[in-house]
């Protein structure tokens, strides 16, 4: 079988997804250690979602190795808000996909699922082998659904057709490109937004979701990207692997380090008529650190330079607006 050794600069290699989050830092990623032959596309170039337009783009540019981060993604508003999108899309893009990758016969694919993939009360911290073990979280069980259903379908491939397909969970990914929207991103950037605003506004206080008792594990999307073309390289077989720091924090200890590293000097306030989610979401990591791979960002590096881009783009957003008003 395939392995990284085996890339080559010149390899087509395409990263599903490169305008998201986890997408833009492969490329990164794969640009900073020479490959030159990638292959992207945006949504209005071909609709993941159609059948038909993947097939023609798979067969047109006919890649060899596959990293499949497109997804449709956000957080509990936004999986709460549009169910039925969250299951459709991500069913239809990883489905397309992967039998694409079939037909047109892939040395390799990479598929991204979510820790979200795991049971709400499985034993802490999260083992691969949690998977379907007991009921979801109800406030993301619609992606985790299609993310499971993404394994199930690179597990299946393999065992009836040999592809060498392979699947990483992520933890909570953050960093360069994230969502800072407040209804539809997740914690860490909403939290940024929110202290960097507050700050800005002179505001007394700062309204924090939920109890701030949950605790969660954020690792740097370049991390995470890093980790994702070590696995292309190190990893075989169907066993999925969690991506992950291997330490987590309690919402109110995040709150406080991001408003310290912001400078809001105000009152942190939960307000608990909102949801927590699942209370705890630390990943074991053993079966990757056995690989070989250990994360190399700390959280404090790694939010303090999310900061600085999300400064350096309210800028350059500032500057555009101001040019359009003269």
């Amino acid at each position: 079988m395939n392995t990284m050794s085996e890339m080559k600069p010149d390899s087509r290699i395409y990263v599903a997804g490169h305008r998201g989050l986890v997408g833009a830092a492969l490329v990164r990623r794969l640009q900073a250690e020479g490959f030159e032959n990638l292959i992207l596309a945006t949504s209005s170039e071909v609709d993941l979602r159609n059948q038909a337009e993947v097939q023609r783009f798979m067969a047109e540019t006919r890649p060899e190795y596959i990293f499949l981060a497109a997804a449709r993604v956000g957080g509990i508003h936004a999986n709460a808000a549009y169910p039925a999108e969250f299951l459709y899309d991500n069913l239809m893009i990883e489905s397309n996909l992967i039998e694409a990758a079939r037909v047109e016969g892939v040395s390799k694919l990479l598929f991204l699922g979510s820790t979200c993939i795991y049971p709400r009360l499985a034993p802490q911290p999260l083992q691969e082998a949690s998977l379907l073990s007991g009921p979801l979280e109800p406030t993301n069980e619609w992606y985790a659904v299609a993310k499971i259903a993404g394994i199930k379908l690179c597990q299946a491939y393999r065992q009836q057709y040999g592809c060498n397909f392979i699947s990483a969970m992520p933890t909570n990914l953050y960093g360069p490109g994230d969502n800072f929207d407040l209804q539809n991103s997740h914690v860490l950037p909403a939290l940024l937004r929110k202290f960097h605003e507050a700050k800005a506004q002179a505001a007394p206080s700062v309204a924090v979701w939920g109890s701030g008792r949950p605790r969660r594990e954020f690792l740097h999307v370049d991390d995470c990207a890093d980790a994702c073309l070590y696995l292309m390289g190190h990893h075989q077989g169907e066993q999925i692997v969690n991506i992950g720091f291997g330490e987590d924090i309690s919402i109110a200890e995040l709150a406080v380090l991001i408003a310290d590293l912001v400078g809001y000097q105000g009152q942190i306030q939960y307000d608990a008529s909102r949801p927590d989610g699942t209370p705890r979401k630390l990943v074991d990591v053993s079966r990757l650190f056995d690989l070989g791979w250990r994360p190399s960002i700390s959280l404090g590096e790694g939010i303090e330079s999310t900061y600085r881009w999300f400064l350096t783009q309210m800028a350059a957003e500032d500057g555009s607006l101001r040019q359009g008003v003269g």
